[in-house]
């Protein structure tokens, strides 16, 4: 009999195939291995950035802010993983979803320049950076003048009723910064922050107005932040233990605890 290079279960039942050394009940890990390596792979080979990235600023440890800005390798163990390399790209697709969402409900959002790149701005010389998902530059009435600027995140339902109940500056302080420093250096006034609910699309939005004293205390902290690098110093630890929340989920507690001062 003529199987023509196909792989037979020659042991009905067994799970092993004929031509292959991996067995039925494997190939779902050996593929997820084969991805995640590729993920990881890919991300290791990225330039890395040498600027602070605004997103970041609203990051309430100095000191955690430093070893990112300079590249400091992160504590063994604490890599990004595929599984969240996959969730950063997942959050790509929500992101092009909503934007479609929005231009077919009449807005007039702008995502990137003509020539492809993302709108942004530089500061400090260019060691301050950010790219901004998008401006609404025209569409429905929102109560308030255009251009805003316009943000983007996806979550799971939970942490998306979560945001929805008690607003983004209580959710998550670092995109409420990070939209203000944002708006800041856009020289826009207001901020649509759109979330999705990756279990059910459910959106929600939320409209705020720019607090130029917050943003200004976020603009003297990455100074801070950069005059400390320039200075081959480190800026103080968040607490006075290594057992404070923070720190026990930080990347770099090892480094920051063990090997510094």
């Amino acid at each position: 009999m003529e199987t023509h290079g196909m792989m037979m279960d020659l042991n009905a039942g067994s799970g092993f195939l004929y031509g292959t050394s991996i067995r039925r009940s494997e190939v779902s890990t050996h593929i997820n291995v084969l991805i995640n390596a590729a993920l990881v792979a890919k991300r290791t080979a990225q330039v890395k950035r040498d600027y602070l990235g605004a997103s970041r600023i609203g990051e309430p440890c100095e000191r955690k802010l430093l070893f990112e800005f300079t590249g400091a390798p992160v504590d063994r163990g604490r890599e990004p993983d595929g599984r969240l390399l996959r969730i950063f790209d997942a959050g790509h697709v929500y992101e092009e979803l909503s934007v479609g969402w929005l231009k077919l409900a009449g807005f007039d959002l702008r995502t990137h320049k003509r020539n492809g790149d993302q709108f942004g701005f530089a500061a400090a010389g260019g060691r301050v950076r950010g790219h901004i998902d998008g401006v609404i530059v025209n569409g429905p009435d929102l109560g308030i003048p255009l251009p805003v600027l316009w943000e983007h995140k996806s979550a799971a339902a939970r942490s998306w009723s979560e945001f929805a109940k008690i607003g983004l500056q209580r959710w998550r302080p670092v995109y409420w910064a990070q939209a203000h420093l944002y708006m800041a250096y856009m020289d826009l006034q207001h901020c649509l922050f759109t979330v999705v609910n990756k279990d059910t699309q459910e959106l929600h939005h939320e409209l705020f107005a720019l607090e130029a004293a917050f943003a200004q205390e976020l603009s003297d902290k990455a100074v801070r932040v950069l005059r400390a690098a320039d200075a081959g110093e480190l800026p103080p630890r968040i607490a006075q233990n290594r057992d404070f929340y923070l720190c026990r989920f930080c990347p770099y507690a090892t480094r920051c605890w063990e090997s510094n001062p």
